[in-house]
């Protein structure tokens, strides 16, 4: 994946909610507001945005394609950083009306280090040889850190967000670039040249805006005012960040302990009672709740020893290990010497095609991804992605690029919990209830096999199932009902961290999502601080090296992180649910801002169940089917010992259910293990030994 994607996808990340007015009491803030202020001017800024998509989709993009089909990447990349070089003045200009004039001495060495060694700006050495990164400054950041107001908020046309400032800015930013004067046919060809090049970079980073949030203009507009605050605080800057990291001192807590959801804390309670009461003459040792409930369940002879050791791992927390997940990458998945919009890269992520189904009538086609082996014969992988994830995210590419190279046809299918999905699905529909999603599941799943074989010709005797995080579990209900209602054929499973008690985690999700309220008037600083961190850490790791045992995040920002990906992703299914307008202003993030995904499941799949008992709870968990994990050997389940969505007692419990089908790894958290070659390998071996 372009590594300006990934940094543009950390950023929004970090920018998950919206919220009419912070000074209102919600659950959850809103830093489209905090940063940028009211949107006084919505429904025009709507309609415009659905205008400039519009236009970029039917001008810009066909433009950029045939631009990506004439030129090489590496050809495309000299042009940027000739126009890059070029912008020099207005860095400079900028930097001094700020009177930043450190800054100002090193764009100036920059501009002539590559404009002689670096051949007018095609290469780019002073970065490279002398470690002096180009600044993003440019009038707007100037007029702003000369306290000018930002004013009003708006969309124009093809040039999207921005402020009366911003405005200013631009006009400021083209008087101060030179190529603004170029008069002659020739020249001027040659700036529309650079200017098709420039812009044509972002064409993957608005695609992947439009096909991976159900509100593309709230995502941007979050997105666009904080990383206008990094801009105007230096957050961007190399020397910035380093110093901000040597002054923190924060202590990093590698014992989180998520508030446990009521039911089992009534049970914890009620347990040490009845447990202590009995035992209170007989010894005076102090059992802990864990050890009570464990020894309820029968678990205190049940061991967790891993089976597979990450070789210097160095844990930092949890939740901050879990965010090694984004490292999982294969560097040939996306290798060409051509750019993605370009017809002629076939690298292996491109060669994957899109196609579509109808699962319902009156809604919908849901399109899903695959990629076939010449071998009609061949065995398929049918891919489940985590929590939120559509067909277009990263990890299933890179499981399907295993698969493949294992000799399987992969089918890339996107979790339930996904807008995208929702707005497929009978109108009724409300993912979250383990069974329902794994019937709906399989109902899809067999609609898209019976397309590739017919449109193929092709038969698909044997297949592998597998779904990480929230889609683990979902596919081990599948699993569980497959076997009682054969409806794929043979089929075997694959589960990597599946939630052991849903609601639980459920509860430990919400408990993050809700971190910010513990931060006070630091939080802005706090957000754009750790998002300029995670920018950062992307687009430099492939310069220079990167300490992957080591990430740039304490414990809060990593809660921080985690709390918004995860509502951000419940926002979306709530606003496919409610079928929210895109081109005008709605109150739907007013439903959305107090609802986190405890309040979901009372709300939309048991409203009538305020309070669940013990039967109603096993519903939402693996001990639901602890019959089928018990007597079937059709399934694997990874998972690791500190993963911060289950606990110690649950692991037991998956452990004495599925016995030696679970594989335990040492560390990494939830799913913070997948770019390790120790688990690649396993997985590898069991890839190979279900293809039979």
């Amino acid at each position: 994946m372009n590594r300006r994607v990934i940094a543009f996808i950390f950023l929004i990340c970090f920018t998950g909610y919206n919220l009419a007015a912070c000074a209102q009491e919600y659950k959850y803030p809103d830093f489209a507001y905090e940063f940028l202020g009211p949107d006084k001017h919505e429904n025009y800024n709507r309609k415009m945005f659905n205008f400039d998509l519009g236009f970029n989709k039917y001008f810009l993009r066909p433009v950029h394609i045939m631009w990506a089909t004439i030129l090489p990447q590496y050809v495309m990349d000299r042009i940027f950083g000739i126009s890059n070089n070029l912008e020099y003045p207005i860095r400079l200009v900028s930097s001094l009306v700020q009177k930043d004039y450190h800054n100002a001495g090193n764009e100036t060495k920059r501009f002539f280090i590559n404009t002689t060694v670096g051949l007018a700006g095609m290469y780019d050495p002073a970065k490279r040889f002398m470690k002096i990164e180009r600044s993003r400054d440019n009038m707007d950041k100037a007029l702003a850190r000369r306290n000018m107001k930002p004013g009003t908020y708006f969309v124009a046309p093809v040039i999207v967000f921005t402020t009366t400032r911003g405005l200013l800015g631009r006009l400021l930013d083209m008087a101060l670039n030179p190529s603004s004067y170029i008069g002659t046919p020739v020249l001027a060809a040659i700036k529309a040249g650079i200017a098709i090049n420039r812009t044509s970079y972002w064409q993957t980073i608005i695609n992947m805006v439009e096909s991976s949030f159900a509100d593309p203009y709230e995502i941007t507009k979050k997105a666009f005012g904080i990383d206008g605050y990094i801009k105007q605080n230096n957050f961007d800057r190399v020397e910035v960040l380093s110093q901000l990291q040597a002054e923190d001192t924060t202590d990093i807590d590698s014992n989180v302990k998520p508030v446990s959801n009521n039911a089992l804390q009534q049970e914890l309670t009620v347990s040490a009672k009845i447990v202590k009461g009995k035992n209170k003459k007989k010894s005076l040792r102090v059992y802990t709740e864990t050890e009570i409930l464990e020894s309820k369940l029968g678990l205190d002879k049940v061991s967790i020893t891993p089976n597979i050791h990450l070789a210097n791992y160095a844990p930092q927390s949890p939740v901050v290990d879990s965010m090694r997940t984004s490292l999982f990458s294969f560097p040939d998945v996306n290798k060409s010497i051509w750019n993605e919009l370009s017809p002629w890269n076939r690298c292996f992520a491109n060669r994957i095609k899109s196609d579509s189904v109808n699962l319902a009538e009156g809604r919908e086609n849901y399109t899903f991804r695959y990629i076939l082996q010449k071998n009609k014969n061949a065995p398929l992988a049918i891919l489940y992605p985590s929590t939120g994830d559509g067909v277009k995210a990263s990890h299933p590419v890179m499981f399907a690029k295993m698969f493949y190279d294992a000799g399987y046809s992969v089918v890339i299918h996107g979790n339930p919990f996904q807008w995208e999905y929702v707005k497929s699905m009978p109108a009724d529909y409300r993912p979250g209830l383990p069974s329902q999603d794994a019937n709906m599941m399989r109902e899809s799943t067999a609609k898209i096999i019976a397309k590739l074989e017919k449109k193929y010709n092709r038969k698909f005797e044997h297949k592998v199932i597998m779904g990480t995080s929230l889609a683990a579990l979902d596919v081990l209900f599948m699993a569980s009902q497959e076997s009682e209602d054969n409806k794929l054929g043979d089929a075997q499973f694959i589960a990597i961290c599946p939630p052991v008690d849903l609601l639980y985690s459920v509860n430990v999700v919400d408990q993050y999502s809700r971190e910010w309220v513990n931060f006070g008037d630091d939080l802005k600083q706090k957000v754009a601080y750790a998002s300029a961190k995670a920018v950062k850490m992307y687009q430099s790791k492939d310069d220079i090296k990167f300490e992957v045992n080591h990430l740039p995040f304490d414990e809060d920002e990593a809660k921080l992180f985690t709390g918004f990906v995860m509502h951000q992703r419940l926002s979306d299914v709530i606003f496919a649910i409610e079928n929210a307008p895109t081109n005008k202003k709605s109150d739907i993030y007013q439903k959305i801002y107090n609802m986190g995904y405890d309040d979901y499941i009372t709300e939309y799949i048991m409203p009538e169940r305020r309070v669940f008992d013990e039967e109603m709870s096993h519903g939402f968990g693996l001990v639901a089917i602890a019959d089928y994990l018990e007597k079937s050997n059709n399934y694997k389940i990874y998972h690791t010992v500190n993963d911060y969505l289950i606990t110690r007692t649950q692991l037991k419990q998956l452990k004495q259910m599925a016995g030696n089908h679970l594989t335990i790894l040492d560390n990494g958290a939830h799913m913070g293990f997948l770019y390790r070659p120790e688990f690649q390998e396993d997985l590898a071996r069991t890839i190979e030994i279900m293809k039979g």
